[in-house]
């Protein structure tokens, strides 16, 4: 602790006692919580399996499709067999779609 002094001002605020030590503790990062606690693992939380075709919203699934279709349009390699005559990049992702085929993740944040 040091002594804070106001020069100008005289009275009962004159001299001030600051405090220099920390009154918070250093947060524990979560490998030392876990080991605290007497866990082996970090997180609790169940992982979480991969959604299929029809575990995706109707916005999730036509932002997957829109951007596969994008990239099928850009010359990406096409996942799936078709056939020959079929050209349209949406046709195209769609059916790796419903193969569970496109290597696209959704990152779901947490619902309110």
């Amino acid at each position: 602790m040091f002594l804070l002094r106001s020069g100008a001002r005289a009275g009962r605020f004159a001299q001030q006692m600051v405090n220099t030590v920390p009154r918070v503790a250093v947060p524990l990062t979560a490998a030392e919580t876990a080991a605290a606690m007497g866990s082996g693992t970090v997180s609790e939380r169940p992982v979480p399996r991969p959604l299929g075709a029809g575990d995706y919203t109707r916005f999730e699934r036509a932002r997957i499709l829109g951007a596969r279709a994008l990239q099928i349009s850009l010359g990406a390699p096409i996942l799936i067999d078709v056939p020959p005559t079929l050209v349209d990049p949406v046709e195209i992702a769609e059916r790796e779609f419903s193969a569970n085929r496109i290597p696209i993740t959704v990152r779901r944040g947490a619902r309110t």
